[in-house]
Order: C-alpha cells, then structure tokens, then sequence
C-alpha cells in the first residue's frame, strides 16, 4: 500500500516523499482513514510504530480547509506526557506541513512562560503540549479553545502512570463539546479505557500490534554481572563491541549521574538526562548525543520517554525496569520503523523477579551470555518460561447518548474528510544458552522528566497513585 491510497492531500504527499517515506505502517494504514472519517479513534499503538504520522497527517488534512485561527486560539490540541515528546511531535508536524499553511507550536514547563505566550498571540493551527504548562497558560489568559475541532491524547497511559488524571480532567471542562478525540495507548488498561469513556464518543478502536510485545528484529542479550560491577562491565562492553552511539538506562537519577561520570573518566564522552536536569541541559545532551558529540547517553524511564533517534543500534539496560512493561518502552528506543536494533541488559541475582516477569510478558527466554573477567560470584537463576498474563480487550462501549449521559452530544461525526543485526565482535562473549525459548511465535514490537511544568506550582504528590509516585521520585 502506498500514502496516495490513503486518499491523503497533495501537499502532505509531497511532504512525505521528501522525508522518504514510501508505504504507511500499520498504524497508519488503519488510523489514517478512521481520523478523516471525523469520528473519535480509540487506538493501541506502541512507541516506534509510526503513531505520530498515523494521527498528525489526518490531522492536518482536516484542518487544512478550514478557517483562520483567531488571536491566542487553537484548533487542534495534542497532549503529551514529557517535554521531550511534545517537542519530538511538534517538529514532526512542522515537517509534514511544510506545504501547508498551517501554524503550529510546542509548550511544555522548565523553560520560560513568557516566548510561548508571545508565540500563541496570533493564533495556533496545531498545539502539542504538556498537561500542566497548558494549564499555567490558559490561567494567563494566553490559550482559548472556542475553535477547538480536535483533541489527541498521545501515549494516554503512562500519561496516567505519571499522575496527569486530574489535569487532564480540567483541561477536558475547558474544551468544546463537539470536537473530535483521538486517544493513541500502548495498552487497552482499565484506566485507559474508563478515560476513553469520557472523552470519546462511539470510537472507532484500532490495536494493530498485540500490547507489550517486543519488534523481532531487536536482537536481545542478557549478561550475569554482580551488582558491584556492573558499570566496569558496562565500560568493558561498551570499548570491547566498539559501539559509537549507546543509550544507556538507570532506575534512578543518582544512577544515572554516576554512570555517565563514570563512562567519561574511561574515556566515554557520556551525558545524563533526568527529571532532575534542567530543560536546556537536557535538550543540549541529547543534541551532542545526536550529532555524536557523546559516545553515550544515560537516561532514566521518564526522561527517556519521547526520545526518537533513527538508527539507534544499542540499548542497554544497566538496571532492570521496576514494571515489565517498561522494559519494552526501553528497547523500543531501538530497532524502530522495522530497523534492526541491539539491547543488552546487565543483570544481577536480585533483579531475578523482574527478569521473570521480562520474560513471561515477552514470551521469550533471553539468551544468555558470558563477559569475560565479570562472571558473577552470585550466579543468576536459570528462568522459565510462564504463561502470558491475558490481556484486557477493550470493554464494549457503554451507552454514551445524549439522554442516557444526560451531557449535550458531540458530533462525532462533524465533517467529511475536508537486517542483519549489527556485527559483535564475540572475542570475550560466549554464549551460555544454545537457543532461546519462546513460545512458537516470533515476539513482535511494542518500547519522565515529570513534566515540571510550573515553578508556581508544586507536585500533586498526593494525588498520584503508589506505583506512579515511586517511579517519579526514583526516576
């Protein structure tokens, strides 16, 4: 299939031969003609899977006829969990409608208030923003939303993970009724789907990929490493494999500062990125990591969300994920868009539970091997593979009419559309497994700074759920 098939605009074809684009993904192929029809879109989508084109083409096409946009209003609203993904999101529609006279902008916390209120003053076609900035803004008088058509809740269910609900909630009261909502998730959760009930009306719901799966050209590894030396075994694999771009997680965001010292006193040009940094440190680490400035980049969980490099050959996971689920965000960092892609994790006996939980989402047992000078004097437990845990489907949609809600009726439907894994060089690795078990099937392809959007306004620490709050102030 090509995007011309997609009954796509001209200048957006345009757009996209020029970036060298040549057929849709799945995503797109099945979000991309539900989002023209003007309906709500319910859909599950992992990161790397191209959602952004998937629902920011249509959005475009629809708003491309439509009228000019009054002083400090916007037409199209995308909210976003992190600083780092709304700015990823905003420069990807900036390159879609280079043909196109539509205006768009980004507006997150961490940085000043006052360019962004100067920028929404003539008026914005598309806004990508984060929940509490977006607040902050309206609070000023400096966003309005009486020609809202559109809404997008991008990545919906870490943005609940991370304790948005209820900014989302008061930013829903100041949107008009009758929009259109597209609500893109990584998984149909039961909190995901309780929020889609509120703000979608009679969905169309698309899940392309099964949730939480993992891409088949991600070439996993697994080595056993006493917890003490995991960051020389880190330094070891890093000059051994000779990898010239690496990203590199940690649980917490101490870690992740010691990492990346660590690696450049070995001689490792390495940066860190957490919640922690300020917004231009970190826009200024991944910027020198991008060009190759900095050999690697140490990021935790949150600040890592929102990352999109092309190409990207290495992942390592220095410390497990404290959920499974995270674990797939992670490497999903590489491997994207069908590339092939390495992720390496370095484990030690205590992280046994979560490589267990690993490995049931994934359905996979990952391969094993030896690094030569760091055999574990705690050996790690061999695993088994367990039955995947069921997945929730999303629930038949409730009876959501005007009379039975007692709440006016949106229009739904309001208008017509207007390879071969890198090279390793094996000299100190040896495999401890001959082949990993899986399940019959090849897995296939799933994956914070908070977003401090104020300085006037403290967390809602309160608010967030245990797990949520946990993540945070690790992170």
């Amino acid at each position: 299939m090509s995007f011309s098939q997609l009954e796509l605009c001209d200048p957006l074809l345009k757009s996209i031969k020029e970036k060298g684009y040549s057929s849709p993904s799945p995503i797109q192929q099945e979000a991309i003609p539900a989002i023209l029809t003007g309906r709500d879109v319910l859909a599950a989508a992992q990161t790397g899977t191209g959602k952004t084109a998937g629902f920011a083409l249509p959005v475009l096409q629809r708003l491309a006829a439509g009228p000019k946009t009054k002083a400090n209003h916007v037409r199209a609203l995308i909210l976003t969990p992190t600083r780092e993904l709304a700015a990823q999101v905003e420069t990807n529609i900036r390159e879609y409608k280079t043909h196109l006279r539509l205006k768009s902008a980004v507006v997150f916390g961490g940085v000043g208030i006052n360019p962004q209120m100067k920028i929404l003053r003539s008026g914005v076609d598309v806004l990508v923003a984060t929940p509490g900035r977006l607040l902050d803004l309206y609070q000023q008088n400096a966003v309005k939303f009486e020609q809202l058509e559109i809404l997008v809740l991008d990545e919906a269910d870490r943005m609940l993970d991370m304790g948005f609900i209820h900014d989302i909630k008061r930013i829903l009261k100041l949107l008009p009724a009758q929009r259109q909502s597209l609500l893109f998730s990584a998984t149909f959760a039961d909190n995901v789907m309780s929020l889609a009930e509120s703000i979608t009306r009679n969905p169309i719901k698309l899940a392309v990929t099964p949730a939480n799966t993992t891409v088949e050209k991600i070439e996993q590894q697994l080595v056993a490493v006493d917890k003490s030396k995991k960051i020389p075994a880190l330094t070891s694999l890093i000059k051994q494999q000779k990898w010239q771009q690496v990203l590199v997680f940690s649980r917490t965001k101490h870690g992740a500062n010691r990492i990346a010292t660590k690696l450049a006193s070995a001689g490792l040009p390495s940066a860190a990125i957490h919640g922690n940094k300020s917004q231009g440190a970190r826009t200024a680490a991944l910027k020198a990591f991008k060009d190759g400035s900095i050999k690697v980049l140490v990021a935790t969980d949150i600040a890592a969300r929102g990352i999109d490099i092309s190409e990207l050959p290495v992942v390592i996971n220095l410390d497990l994920p404290n959920t499974a689920a995270d674990y797939v965000h992670r490497i999903g960092r590489t491997g994207r868009a069908g590339a092939a892609g390495q992720a390496w994790s370095l484990v030690s006996a205590d992280e046994i539970d979560q490589l267990q939980d690993i490995e049931r989402l994934i359905q996979l047992l990952i391969p094993r091997e030896s690094l030569a000078g760091f055999e574990p004097n705690q050996p790690l437990p061999e695993t088994k593979l367990l039955p995947p845990k069921k997945i929730k489907k999303p629930k038949k949609a409730k009876n959501t009419s005007s009379e039975a809600a007692g709440k006016p009726q949106r229009n739904g439907n309001s208008s017509q559309r207007n390879g071969k894994s890198p090279q390793r060089n094996n000299s100190s690795l040896q495999r401890t497994d001959k082949k990993p078990q899986q399940n019959g099937n090849d897995p296939q392809r799933s994956g914070k700074a908070a977003d401090n959007n104020s300085q006037s306004r403290p967390p809602r620490r309160r608010r967030v759920n245990p797990q949520a709050k946990r993540k945070a102030v690790e992170a």
